[in-house]
């Protein structure tokens, strides 16, 4: 089985290794394409107003200088030759929950391998500051991760979708479990805006990480997470609201 594994924080990113290991339990055949430098919060962009550069670490390692949208792309059309048959994203380091997905180069590394038909799993560390910096960091990630996989190996993934998983913000010993759930939504708006002065005086705004506050709808992966479970949610590309086609239909009916 071919295997290729990305990220958003970066070819050095320690998840980007834990992610390598897995993936090593199920095959050894791996090739690794990841952004040169962090870029959390791309989203699905691409770059387009600059030339993207393609480095070479390594037998079948690869960095890029751009999103992680230009490193799978660039993985499956300069890099591989052939196809992967299995795309792994992250681990991230920090949670891709509820309407974070639509912010997170994790899962939009993921999304484009689903568009190019391709099974693609992303993967999320939810972080601790209890563990942050030390070898317990992506422990529920290095021991689960493999669970996750297994099961998913021979399953099909219906077109343009993919898998999501978010591990728990504690020790692998203590992860209940893994739970199928719907994707959340938190309360308020994202983060936080904190205002400072460069060493010039002028000011510059920088987006905050603050804790929000949320709602634990049942069956959520929001909930999962806060019950000590690792989350697994299949995610759509098709975005169409169905409901709303014939109500806006009447409306710009002759």
């Amino acid at each position: 089985m071919r295997i290729l594994i990305t990220n958003d924080d970066g070819i050095h990113a320690p998840g980007l290794t834990v992610l390598e290991e897995i993936a090593r339990e199920f095959s050894d055949d791996i090739w690794v394409c990841a952004p040169s430098e962090e870029q959390s919060g791309a989203g699905h962009s691409l770059t387009l107003n600059r030339p993207v550069r393609l480095q070479k670490f390594g037998e079948r390692r690869f960095a890029v200088t751009g999103t992680p949208t230009d490193s799978v792309m660039m993985a499956l059309r300069e890099v591989m030759g052939d196809a992967p048959d299995l795309i792994l994203s992250g681990v991230n380091r920090g949670a891709n929950l509820g309407d974070d997905i639509t912010y997170s180069g994790t899962v939009s590394a993921a999304i484009e391998g689903a568009l190019a038909g391709v099974r693609s799993i992303a993967f999320s560390q939810v972080y601790s500051h209890e563990t942050a910096g030390t070898d317990a960091e992506f422990a529920a990630a290095r021991n689960w991760g493999p669970k996750v996989i297994k099961p998913l190996l021979d399953a099909q993934f219906p077109s343009r979708t993919l898998i999501n998983v978010n591990f728990p913000p504690c020790s692998s010993d203590a992860v209940k479990g893994v739970r199928i759930v719907r994707q959340g939504f938190h309360d308020y708006a994202r983060g936080s805006i904190v205002e400072g002065k460069d060493p010039r005086g002028q000011r510059y705004f920088w987006f905050g990480l603050h804790a929000i506050e949320h709602t634990l709808d049942h069956g959520t992966d929001l909930e999962a997470i806060d019950d000590g479970y690792v989350a697994v949610t299949p995610l759509q590309l098709d975005l169409t609201h169905y409901a709303s086609l014939d109500t806006l239909a009447s409306r710009f009916a002759e």
